[in-house]
């Protein structure tokens, strides 16, 4: 008996106070979901208790199970909405996830990471796994590139670790990474995922889901620059051995406006797919004399792995001078601090003196704790991350030779 999985996937930018028209979007977004199109749906940027709990009772009629992966101080924004029972969940938190101290980006305060829910489909196992990496914000000076990285290669380390029993794998969310990006392949290569996106749909070029010229939340100049915007946005999966399959559709569902409003439903559009699997009949393989298909994807992960090993080693080495850098910045401003220590206060400002005195203790304080216990927990966080990837990289050597590309 065949199994038929329609997906969708969605970033709604729902963050509190900052996203425009958010409420208004999100009671759109729960007409979309309780149409009933929908077996399995992934959220991100759920940042709200309150909208995940309006989407949850909007859509239980045809949706009726549904998970949020608390995380982190705000949660991880990640939410998953099933037709059938989601039978078991679990979240594993990425050891590197940007910096405290960047409220402007607040990546860190998601405690971010990868969810796992199980749902039981006719008596069949489905992993859904759910997903947001570390924003690029500036693809000029991407200061984020190693955690991205290491974020994705733990990823997909979680998602070969938990294979199990499921029939199929399915990984949906906003990956913040384009195809042909390091990240992108790490996941891909190391996973064995499929990308859904069919490019034969688009004759006028790889269509984005963020930052497209008919989103009214992109920005004018970006959209006159790159109208199709960039894709970052996925649905990928991949059948269990003992299954065949292939995808019936892919497509970004939703119209560009909501109807009777002159806005869209996110900065991000969604992505939808439909799969169809069936118990295997036969066994494929490679034929005698040429590069077997596994054999290929083993010189993409090599490649994939070497790449990204040399970015863990630019970044310990960028700690290293961080380190230094912060030492110097403390110990600057500490003589700065001793120096009007011994100086008294102008007068009718001793109160705004005392409170630079303490502002200035407090910056110190900072620069000490960047030196030390961040410094220390990035760089150990990095290290993990490099030495899982050449245990990775060493399974491949002398492996018809693939250890010795590059």
């Amino acid at each position: 008996m065949a199994l038929e999985l329609s997906i969708l996937t969605l970033n709604i930018w729902g963050i509190p106070y900052i996203s425009k028209d958010r409420s208004v979007r999100v009671v759109a977004i729960g007409d979309v979901l309780a149409s009933g199109n929908y077996d399995i749906v992934s959220l991100q940027e759920v940042w709200s208790d309150s909208d995940y709990q309006y989407l949850k009772n909007r859509v239980e009629g045809v949706l009726p199970f549904a998970h949020y992966f608390y995380s982190g101080v705000v949660g991880s924004g990640l939410a998953v909405f099933s037709k059938y029972p989601i039978i078991s969940a679990f979240f594993h938190a990425w050891s590197v996830n940007g910096y405290v101290h960047r409220i402007q980006h607040g990546d860190w305060f998601g405690g971010k990471g990868v969810g796992l829910a199980k749902i039981s489909v006719n008596g069949e196992l489905v992993h859904v796994y759910a997903a947001h990496l570390h924003a690029e914000y500036d693809r000029n000076f991407d200061d984020y590139m190693s955690h991205r990285v290491i974020q994705a290669y733990d990823t997909a380390q979680f998602i070969e670790s938990t294979r199990g029993s499921a029939v199929v794998q399915i990984l949906a969310g906003d990956l913040n990474t384009e195809p042909g990006d390091l990240a992108y392949r790490i996941i891909r290569t190391n996973t064995k995922l499929t990308d859904s996106y069919d490019r034969t749909m688009y004759t006028n070029g790889e269509l984005g889901t963020n930052e497209i010229a008919q989103n009214t939340y992109t920005d004018p100049e970006l959209a006159k620059k790159s109208p199709q915007g960039k894709r970052i946005d996925y649905i990928m999966y991949r059948f269990a051995n003992h299954y065949e399959g292939h995808q019936l559709e892919h497509r970004l569902p939703l119209p560009n406006r909501i109807p009777g409003r002159d806005i869209s439903y996110s900065d991000h559009e969604a992505v939808y797919a439909k799969i169809i699997l069936k118990k295997a009949t036969t066994q494929t393989g490679g034929e005698s004399g040429e590069p077997t298909q596994s054999q290929n994807n083993d010189q993409e992960t090599v490649l994939a792995l070497k790449e990204s090993i040399v970015i863990c080693n630019e970044s310990l080495k960028k700690l290293e001078s961080d380190k230094r850098n912060y030492i110097l910045m403390a110990v600057g401003v500490a003589i700065v601090l001793l120096s009007m220590l011994e100086l008294d206060a102008p007068y009718g400002l001793k109160m705004a003196f005392l409170l630079l005195n303490f502002l200035l203790c407090g910056v110190i304080l900072f620069f000490v704790f960047m030196a030390t216990i961040w410094n220390i927990m990035e760089k150990h966080s990095t290290l993990a991350g490099k030495l899982s990837m050449e245990i990775a990289l060493n399974v491949f050597k002398g492996v018809d030779g693939v250890g010795e590309l590059g």
